[in-house]
């Protein structure tokens, strides 16, 4: 019914920037929660930053100052500047949904994307 489709990733090296894209398909009216969460090796998935239709946003205390999540005019897609990036920002990043509403039907439930690579390295 949803998917998430992530773009954006790659190598960069330390102190350099790339932004994230995320683009929802489906027969979608409106989503109430967009986000972008990693995954680093050996480390359990965490929360990066939330956004709501209403274009507040939480920031996990390590990305403050230096990523800034926003959601796209399409209502759809939400997107993620990260600058200053460090060896520590290296992880699959994965763009999540959640409170979906398709056609009259709310989906409380969690969408997630495949993820793409970010790698900080010089």
């Amino acid at each position: 019914q949803v998917q998430l489709v992530e773009s954006g990733g790659g190598l960069v090296q330390p102190g350099g920037s790339l932004r994230l894209s995320c683009a929802a398909s489906g027969s979608i009216v409106s989503i109430s929660v967009m986000g972008w969460y990693r995954q680093a090796p050996g480390k359990e998935r965490e929360l990066v930053a939330v956004t709501s239709r209403d274009g507040s946003a939480n920031y996990a205390d390590s990305v403050k100052g230096r990523f800034t999540i926003s959601r796209g005019n399409a209502k759809n897609t939400v997107f993620l500047q990260m600058n200053s990036l460090n060896s520590e920002d290296t992880a699959v990043y994965y763009c999540n949904a959640a409170g979906v509403l398709i056609a009259s039907t709310y989906y409380g439930m969690d969408y997630w994307g495949n993820g793409t690579l970010v790698t900080v390295s010089s």
